[in-house]
């Protein structure tokens, strides 16, 4: 039974003068019982779902909830806000992917901590846009002090300073328009000295990105937003263990170098989402010191070392940065969305200020007040600082790190299983909590490598259409392979065995319908 049925029978709120106007709805003083127990209705219908769900995922395909979803006519509103909640668990609810379930396995989600859930509550009814002082007040202070906080954690020094963000993309984004700027100013400062004028325009063909070839994609996105092109990212080989070699990057600079180009930027990785690998960051960051490149460090996985109570030395190096990302709302068990970006140098975001009349007039700063819209690339955003300092307050960094440091001791542990196992091969031993593997067939059966790729895209769409558990894939030499993402600390190595089990069911019973036709298909020799 769903939790508005068993809440039917309850006393409905009285009716509000002027409903038909809409302004009934507006949350004031007026309306403040009716927030109250609209939303208590809501959060215990989630809470009644969520206490109930035995897997991460129904297996319902888009073929068959498009249609119920575009039936709905939303020009006839159905007034009624438990009317509404029903429909909700009719068209979401009940077939939503829940990031709670231990065998939710696939990407990068995490479940969230209850402190977090109660901060989004607050923030969204107050409503706080965090561009401005005279729109945000205690919360501009609040945002800044994580900030800092932040910073602290990193080790950047007393001059850093940063903003949040919507997430690793746009972090890593900005990261990459201050570091073009910062490149381009020092080439005009250079031209100044020497005499001579450039245009801006002429500097950005030059202009490079050096990062490993296990980076995030949002650094070519952001090289192509900046107008720099997919093709100023120059990827650099990686080592077995999908580490940038720093071998292969000296090479790069030394190469950039002698044909006029600029590095504008190094992007050293912490925590690569196919593999959670973390780059050599001391020996990176010697590099970029000795040729005079930003480095940018992004830390949009890896961040949750910086609370780590026994693994925060994997991060060293990281100090070092010129630029850092780190997304809360992966290793900090934070609810979408709550990233941000820190620099070094507070200076440099200024490359990020555009001085509005209306908003954030140049008197403004005489006057030190302090504008968030002077650091970002956004104008309104939401006060998803809160969420992490409820965490804080409530929980304290320590307990943070540990559930942490628990998703990364059981993906050593499902490395154990997997490496033992002879179903499976293994990509590489992980540093976070990410496993890269494949199922392979038994080694006394011929099998075309092609139809062994199918098995694994079968044994992945399979099992979500299920519904037991969910795991992601991805692309590794050519070849498909599957992926586990551990961020529950309450997936346990019984769940990951389980898993295990299923994958391989489902491959193996592909293969059996599959490898007698492809080894009964003709071949045509050479001569034919």
């Amino acid at each position: 039974m769903s939790f508005l049925a068993q809440t039917a029978e309850d006393p409905s709120p009285e009716p509000i003068p002027g409903a038909a106007d809409g302004r009934a709805h507006l949350f004031n003083d007026r309306t403040a019982e009716r927030y109250r127990r609209s939303v208590t209705d809501g959060v215990g219908l989630v809470a009644s779902t969520v206490a109930r769900v035995e897997r991460p995922f129904t297996g319902i395909t888009p073929a068959e909830l498009a249609p119920e979803i575009s039936a709905i006519d939303l020009d006839r509103p159905l007034g009624d806000p438990d009317a509404a909640l029903r429909e909700l668990e009719s068209v979401y609810l009940k077939d939503a992917v829940y990031f709670h379930h231990p065998r939710y396995l696939a990407h990068l989600n995490c479940p969230v901590v209850i402190p977090a859930l109660l901060g989004e509550a607050v923030l969204s009814a107050v409503n706080s846009s965090l561009d401005t002082w005279d729109q945000s007040a205690g919360g501009t202070l609040i945002e800044r002090r994580l900030i800092d906080w932040t910073a602290e954690r990193i080790g950047l020094g007393e001059a850093a300073d940063g903003i949040f963000t919507s997430g690793g993309t746009q972090s890593n984004l900005q990261a990459m328009l201050l570091a073009r700027d910062e490149a381009c100013t020092l080439v005009e400062k250079e031209a100044t000295a020497a005499g001579r004028t450039i245009a801006k325009s002429a500097i950005l063909p030059r202009l490079r990105i050096l990062t490993s070839q296990a980076s995030h994609f949002s650094i070519q996105k952001a090289a192509a937003i900046l107008g720099l092109g997919y093709e100023a990212v120059i990827p650099v080989p990686c080592d077995q263990d999908r580490r940038m070699r720093t071998v292969a990057l000296a090479h790069e600079l030394d190469r950039c170098r002698r044909e006029g180009l600029i590095v504008m930027a190094v992007v050293a990785t912490a925590g690569t989402t196919d593999f959670g690998s973390i780059d050599p960051l001391p020996e990176i960051a010697e590099l970029c010191a000795r040729h005079g490149a930003w480095l940018h460090v992004d830390a949009a996985y890896g961040c949750g070392l910086l609370v780590s109570p026994t693994r925060r030395g994997l991060l060293d190096g990281i100090e070092r940065a010129d630029s850092v990302t780190v997304d809360y709302h992966k290793s900090f068990f934070q609810p979408v969305s709550s990233s941000a970006v820190l620099v070094r140098d507070r200076a440099t975001l200024s490359h990020a200020t555009y001085h509005a009349d209306y908003l954030n007039p140049e008197r403004s700063v005489r006057n030190l007040i302090p504008n968030q819209v002077d650091k970002s690339i956004q104008t309104t955003r939401r006060f998803d600082a809160l969420k992490l300092w409820l965490t804080l307050r409530i929980m304290g960094a320590d307990a943070v790190g540990a559930l942490f440091d628990e998703v990364v001791d059981r993906a050593a542990e499902a490395w154990a299983l997997l490496d033992t196992d002879p179903r499976y091969e293994v990509v590489t031993q992980p540093q976070l909590s990410t496993l890269v593997f494949r199922y392979v067939p038994p080694s006394d059966g011929p099998c075309d490598p092609d139809l062994v790729d199918r098995a694994n895209l079968h044994a992945r769409e399979a099992l979500a259409a299920s519904g037991a558990a969910v795991v992601a894939g991805t692309v590794v030499d050519g070849r498909h392979h599957l992926k586990f993402t551990l961020l529950n600390p309450e997936t346990s190595v019984s769940d990951i065995r389980h898993v295990l089990d299923l994958l391989a069911e489902h491959a193996g019973q592909y293969l059996a319908l599959h490898i007698e036709p492809e080894l009964s298909r003709p071949r045509h020799s050479r001569a034919s």
